[in-house]
């Protein structure tokens, strides 16, 4: 990494090249990607390294890699659009998502990059909500606005529109579950529009991508990752909201519900969420309240220790290497295959049944998901695909 005068570390050209490379190959996530980085000192070693470590964890064929300049053309296209490509570690990477498990390397940014400075907090729920819903968005966005918070939402219809509108003038994130060029809904445009020009729009999706279904869930997570507590409006029992809900409990952040009717069924998970232990939001005064103490305790402030570091590509120094064993016997990595099951489990009680070093079982693990045989799960779980 180059040194930045006034802030911090920053890539070079040719290291935010090959870091985007790497985060778009194929079986390439979040986790897999400090991983490899912070193994090899490098992306282009790390790229290098990706055939070899998928064929050992059983890939028939050869693993899609992005090219040079494929990746050339993605960062091109986003400078023509105003938009920066902003890596982990970096002065405008927003701190909070820091503290979470599976940060995204490289988010695209429009808008002003200061807002994400800022405290946050997310407000989420019903697409078909009421109207009455929708203001109360609103009213608590502006309020949290005036008391110095930047509200995040999704850009969703119904409450994350009313969430937006209602902390225009005080500074609002909208986070997308598509490529940061695709307004999703199009009905938007317009909120997305002022949104940039005074706020700040994110996405870790490839440009011109059209959201899908399960691009959502991963949206939700950086939604509330960034935000030191999310306020759920409206959420049906099965609502995409309670996911959010869900994502911000795990990572120790404060889950608030405003209450509703018993009988509406947009209600139903909001109340649920406060009968299972959510603070209840009457208003912005009471979000306020709540958030009070963090702002005065930053380590208590995002609820978990902060990642070791971001992974880095430092000049003239060695980077962090983790335990890593490249060398082993078919019998460790059929003990660990074997410990593996469809449901979830602790990478520690992975390497406390087979008995094995942390670095061997870590490296069977990368070697797995790299092949397309591993899913990885909150809190350092896992499963076999």
């Amino acid at each position: 990494m180059a040194e930045d005068g006034k802030s911090g570390r920053r890539l070079t050209d040719a290291q935010r090249l090959a870091w985007l490379r790497l985060i778009r190959s194929e079986n390439v996530g979040p986790t897999t990607f400090r991983m490899l980085i912070n193994r090899f000192g490098g992306a282009e070693e790390a790229l290098a390294a990706l055939p070899r470590l998928s064929a050992r964890g059983g890939l028939k064929r050869q693993i899609r890699i992005a090219e040079i300049a494929e990746a050339e053309a993605e960062l091109e296209e986003a400078a023509r659009l105003g938009v920066r490509v902003v890596a982990m570690g970096e002065p405008d990477y927003p701190v909070p998502l820091l503290h979470t498990e599976g940060a995204p390397p490289l988010l695209f940014l429009r808008g002003e990059a200061a807002i994400l400075a800022r405290p946050m907090v997310a407000i989420v729920g019903s697409r078909n909500c009421s109207a009455a819903g929708r203001r109360i968005a609103g009213n608590i966005a502006a309020g949290l606005g005036e008391a110095g918070f930047a509200i995040v939402s999704g850009l969703a219809r119904g409450i994350d529109a009313g969430a937006h509108r209602g902390a225009l003038a005080t500074g609002t994130v909208a986070v997308l579950a598509g490529g940061i060029d695709r307004v999703y809904p199009q009905e938007h445009e317009d909120l997305y529009a002022a949104i940039a020009e005074t706020g700040a729009i994110l996405s870790e999706m490839p440009l011109g991508l059209e959201p899908r279904g399960r691009d959502f869930p991963r949206r939700n997570r950086i939604i509330a990752g960034l935000a030191l507590g999310t306020v759920i409006v409206e959420a049906a029992s099965r609502s995409g909201s309670l996911i959010t809900a869900r994502l911000a409990n795990e990572m120790g952040r404060e889950v608030f519900a405003v209450p509703g009717s018993p009988l509406d069924p947009r209600a139903f998970g909001t109340n649920r969420l406060i009968r299972d232990g959510a603070t209840m939001a009457r208003s912005a005064d009471d979000v306020i309240e709540a958030l009070a103490p963090l702002l005065e305790d930053p380590e208590r402030a995002y609820g978990a220790a902060p990642l070791a570091r971001p992974p880095t590509e430092p000049e003239g120094a060695e980077a962090e290497k983790p335990e890593w064993t490249e060398t082993l016997a078919e019998t460790d990595r059929d003990r660990v295959v074997e410990a593996l099951g469809a449901a979830p489990i602790d990478v520690d009680e992975i390497i406390r049944h087979t008995e094995l070093a942390p670095g061997a079982v870590h490296t069977v693990l990368l070697e797995l998901e790299l092949a397309g045989r591993l899913a990885r799960h909150g809190g350092q779980r896992v499963s076999i695909l």
